[in-house]
């Protein structure tokens, strides 16, 4: 077990290296049995630094009833539309009593899996419900972040970040009858 956060908190180390962006960031690891959670939000918020710094302009998608239009986004407006997934922070200080960690090498997607869900003590001021980190065991760089949140008392958000390619966020509405259906896709996409 030892040697398994040894391994993970070397990939870790090696994927927040990897990203000039993302140097900020602490690796997930054990500090004397202390779990330390991976810093998606601070993950994301390099994702969009780098986007920035490389002056590259993304081109939003959005689907409404199978209707798809697209618009170039500006630069600015990328925590905006991000907005929903940099808060509350994830990471250990904030949400270590609420959530627990799963992780294990996916070998059907061949890639490292930390899985994070909600304890039952979870506050009602703490929107998230779920979150997935994936890192590719070969170049320990993250490769997706899925994150999954309640947003009002009906509608859930779910975001996919593909890694140096596109985010997209889907709105699912909620009926009274338990059925579900999607409102809006957003998909942002600077890698075309």
């Amino acid at each position: 077990m030892k040697l398994f956060f040894f391994i993970f908190s070397i990939v870790l180390l090696y994927a927040c290296s990897n990203n000039s962006s993302e140097t900020k960031t602490t690796a997930v690891s054990t500090e004397q049995g202390k779990l330390i959670f991976f810093p998606v939000t601070a993950y994301l918020k390099g994702q969009i630094h780098e986007i920035k710094e490389k002056g590259l302009t993304p081109i939003k998608y959005t689907t409404i009833n199978n209707r798809t239009d697209s618009v170039m986004v500006k630069l600015d407006s990328l925590n905006v539309l991000s907005k929903e997934f940099l808060q509350p922070e994830i990471d250990s200080t904030n949400l270590i009593n609420f959530f627990t960690e799963s992780k294990f090498l996916d070998q059907t997607i061949d890639a490292f899996t930390f899985t994070y869900d909600a304890k039952t003590n979870v506050p009602d001021s703490v929107s998230l419900i779920h979150w997935d980190v994936y890192v590719d065991p070969e170049t320990s760089k993250v490769r997706r972040v899925y994150i999954t949140k309640k947003s009002g008392s009906n509608k859930i958000l779910q975001l996919t970040w593909q890694s140096n390619q596109w985010f997209k966020i889907v709105t699912i509405a909620s009926a009274a009858d338990g059925t579900s259906t999607i409102e809006k896709e957003e998909k942002i996409s600077w890698d075309y």
